[in-house]
Parts: structure tokens; sequence; C-alpha cells
């Protein structure tokens, strides 16, 4: 759900479309009468407003060829076209057009929705996107500050318990790093000429940018990858149950001292983030794809023709959704797209590093040696400690008054299930 969202969101921002009801048509084409069918100033000043003004005269306004003076006449050789109706075929990719080059698209001269897709990307990507970077770093450096560092309540024994065995802490590691190296080389280059530019000027910037260009495709194999690995490994761990919905219910005993609802191996919000990483992963990782390969893995076009069946986007009032595009135009909405998606992985990742490290006591363990201590496993991972111990936990749901929370000094304990 969260996708289409994101779906409709760069549609809405690529798609042509005023903010305001443009003047009456009927009279700006009574206008246009007396300029020969050109554009007026209604018509201009329509547009700089932000108005919904109708195109197609300006479409149609190509030339007539057939008009034209003859060979051996003033100006015949170009048959009648002015440069205004020239460059308006080419705009509107209605000219003849013959190139040198066999590249695909190279006939392509002007792409129309380039202009939208810059404003959107330089506008409410870059103040969104960045937003929700230190929006995320300022809840969690206040909840740092309200919380504390969640600690184990019982008694550290030393004991420890294996919980990731080596293959498994490989495939997170290659996932992390590798997300990492793309974060920050495609901050590197979405922020590099609002940002970096201005500070360390364009020779610097453009060695910087050529290296992060580089490490960040090489790097996408890795992370796809290690996306397929961790899919295959926890997927059966990471199916919701009926213990998700107490653990939910309980905030995951993130706000209150003491409290440790029962989990399975991975707790509800291990889930969220499983799921989360997967899904959003994976969707970053075709409009990669579709960005390094465009003219043999175009999306868009076919996920527009599909939505335009099921409705939604009438119903929405976007209209029907452009399903013929070509390849410049796929590129713009893959790009936009793949920003969208990796800054929501982004502050979903940041939230699953603090709660990794500094949060939690004891929870680096988990993916740096394997090991955790027991307490620990008791506490955030009671149904799984039994499981795989054949051990009681004991289940905690609030703090005891006169233990002042720690389990084992005068709580009841319950049993798992």
């Amino acid at each position: 759900m969260l996708l289409l969202i994101a779906l409709f969101v760069v549609t809405a921002f690529l798609t042509p479309r005023g903010t305001e009801t443009g003047p009456d048509p009927a009279a700006l084409a009574e206008a246009r009468e007396a300029t020969g069918g050109a554009q007026t100033r209604e018509d201009i000043m329509a547009r700089q407003a932000g108005m919904d003004v109708d195109i197609d005269f300006r479409r149609q306004n190509t030339g007539d060829p057939s008009g034209g003076a003859a060979m051996n006449a003033q100006l015949g050789t170009l048959g009648g076209v002015s440069d205004a109706e020239m460059f308006r075929a080419l705009r509107f990719n209605e000219a003849d057009v013959s190139v040198s080059s066999r590249a695909p698209a190279a006939d392509v001269l002007i792409q129309d929705t380039g202009m939208a897709w810059l404003q959107f990307r330089q506008g409410p990507l870059a103040q969104w996107g960045g937003g929700a970077l230190l929006g995320i770093l300022a809840l969690l450096v206040l909840f740092y500050v309200a919380r504390g560092k969640i600690r184990i309540d019982g008694e550290i024994t030393g004991q420890t318990i294996l919980r990731f065995n080596s293959i498994e802490r490989f495939a997170h590691w290659l996932l992390a790093t590798s997300f990492i190296l793309l974060a920050i080389t495609g901050l590197v280059v979405f922020f590099g000429r609002q940002g970096l530019i201005p500070l360390i000027g364009h020779e610097a910037y453009a060695g910087l940018a050529r290296g992060s260009k580089w490490i960040h495709n090489s790097v996408s194999w890795a992370f796809m990858l290690s996306i397929v690995m961790v899919f295959f490994l926890w997927v059966w761990h990471n199916i919701p149950n009926r213990t998700d919905i107490k653990w939910a219910m309980q905030g995951g005993g993130l706000f209150v001292k003491g409290v440790h609802p029962p989990a399975k191996k991975f707790n509800a919000g291990q889930k969220v983030i499983f799921w989360s990483v997967v899904l959003l992963g994976g969707s970053i990782a075709l409009s990669g794809l579709s960005l390094l390969f465009p003219f043999q893995l175009p999306m868009f076009a076919k996920t527009f023709g599909i939505l335009n069946q099921t409705g939604l986007p009438q119903l929405l009032g976007f209209g029907i959704l452009p399903t013929e595009m070509p390849p410049h135009e796929e590129m713009q909405y893959a790009a936009a797209w793949h920003t969208i998606v990796g800054f929501a992985m982004m502050v979903i990742v940041i939230a699953h590093i603090y709660i990794g490290s500094v949060g939690m006591e004891g929870a680096f363990d988990a993916m740096g040696s394997g090991q955790v201590e027991k307490q620990w496993a008791k506490e955030h991972h009671s149904i799984w400690y039994e499981e795989v111990t054949g051990e009681q936990a004991g289940h905690h749901g609030s703090p005891d008054a006169e233990s002042g929370g720690r389990p084992g000094a005068g709580e009841a304990r319950t049993p798992a299930e």
C-alpha cells in the first residue's frame, strides 16, 4: 500500500498539472485568432501562474510543409515552417528527425517532461527527503534523552546462547554495508549540486561524484544478493502471528522499564523492519536496474497500464496515466521512485541501527559475535529462548513494584504460551 501511495506521489509531480484552474479555453481561442493561432499574453501569464492551460493548439501548430514556398523561392527550403514551429514539433516529438547515431532514442531531441522532473527533484523531493532524515535523527535523540539506553533488567550471568550463525551474520552485514555505501553515495549525487558544490567547488565535486557513481553501481549487485539471502534465511521467522499483537500493544517494552512482552526469534518491530527492507529493497533494486538498463527494462509505462485498468488513477483524479513514453521519461520516473524509496529505507534503517547499537544493551552482540547474554534473550525473545533451550524464561508484562522491575526478584513468572 505504501508503495502504491509513493507511486501516485511520483505521478502527481511528474505529470504536468496546474495548481489552479486555467482561464476560459473559449476566450483564449478567440484571442488567438488575432495572432494567427499563436499563443497570446494570456497563455503565457496563465502558465507562469501555474494554471492548467490547454496546449493542444501549440501541439497542432507545427507548420504545413504543403503550404511552403517553392525550392527556388525565398525560405523555400524550410518548407513554410518557422523556427518556432520546428522547435514545437521537436518538443512534442512530432518532427521527422534523422540522426547519424544508431543509439536508442537518439532522435528524441527535446524531452518536454524534463523540467517537471527537475523541479520535483530539487524542490519537494529534496525538502521532504532531507526533512525525513533530520526528523528521524531528532526523534531518536529525544527518545534517548527521555528513555535512555534500554538496559538488561535481570542479572547478567555471562552465559550466552547462539542467536545468529555465521551465514546469517554474513548476509546481514553484506546487506548493511552495501546499503550504507549506497545511501552515502546516493546522497552525494542527489544533494551535490545544491549542497556540496557550494562547499567544495565544481572540480572537487566532479571527482567525488564520479567515484560515488562507480561505487553505487558496483555495490548495488551485492545489495541485491543480500536481499535475496536475507529473505530466504528469515522469511519463515517473520510471518506475523498472535504474539505480535501483544508485543505491539505493549510497545515492545521500549517505553516502560521492566516490560518485556513475549516474542519469538523476531518480534513485531523486527518483522516490520524485515518486510520493509525486503519489499522496499526489492522495489529500489528494480528501479535501479531500470536506470542501469533503461532501453531494456522500462518499468513505468507497463505499470501505468496496469493501474489504468484498476481505475485507481481516475478515481484519485489523475486521469489516464501515460502508457507510452520515451526512455528519457521512463528514467525520470525511475529516478524519482528510486530516490523516494531510498529515503524511506534510510529512515527505517537509521531507527534499526539505533536500537541495535546505542539504544539497547546487548543487542549488538546478536550480529557481532552471534552470541547473546541469556538474560537478554529471556527478556526480549522469551518464546524463542524456550524453544531453543527448553528452559522457562518467564514473560513480564509490567515491572514489579518491590523489585524495581528486575525479574526474578519477587515477580511471578507466567508460562511461555
